[in-house]
Order: structure tokens, then sequence, then C-alpha cells
């Protein structure tokens, strides 16, 4: 999914047009809250792992150095769409590909 056709701003939507595709709302907000939940999570991972280089063993809470990469950096992640919205334009988009507790499962429109 290209993230800059993702809207950085909550959009009004239109709940029937989710429930089309899993046949029942609560199914559909399921599906976007758990790939919402991954990418989240690997944004959080992606994150940490950069910022663990500025890590020093040596900083306390009296000395916190400012290092402009590092606020870069977190500036970059912080203007990233959020992970819902992410999820949702996947969702619409067919990308995501799950199975239902009744054992069916659906693959994205290729």
């Amino acid at each position: 999914m290209d993230r800059k056709k993702v809207p950085l701003n909550t959009v009004t939507r239109n709940t029937v047009d989710f429930a089309e595709k899993t046949g029942n709302i609560y199914e559909a907000v399921v599906v976007m809250y758990k790939r919402a939940n991954q990418i989240a999570q690997a944004e959080k991972k992606e994150l940490y792992k950069k910022l663990e280089d500025f890590k020093n063993d040596r900083d306390t809470m009296e000395e916190v150095f400012e290092n402009k990469e590092q606020i870069e950096i977190s500036k970059y992640y912080e203007r990233q769409p959020k992970p819902v919205l992410v999820a949702i334009e996947e969702f619409k988009a067919g990308e995501l590909e799950y199975k239902l507790a009744g054992g069916e499962e659906n693959k994205p429109d290729a």
C-alpha cells in the first residue's frame, strides 16, 4: 500500500461499504483493528531500532542531550498516517487476507 495515498486526517466513511466485504460490520472492524495493531507494532519496533543507536548508558534524567538526527527521526514517524487509516485503506483496496472464525478464508483480489 502506498502510504502517500492514505489520508492523514479522519474521513467520514459509509459503514455499509465495510460490511459488504465480510457480510458483517463487526467482523470488518475486527479485521481492520488486527491489521492496524500489526502495523503499529512493526512501526514501533522499527522506531525503537533506529533510536537505539542514540542510546547512551551515561544518560540520566539531568543529562539529556538533544540530537537533531534523533528529533528528525521522531518527527518523521509522527508525520506518518496513523495505522488505523492505513488498515482501512488496505481493507478497502482488498489487500488484506484474513480468515474468519467459521473457517471461511478471504484472499485479496488479484
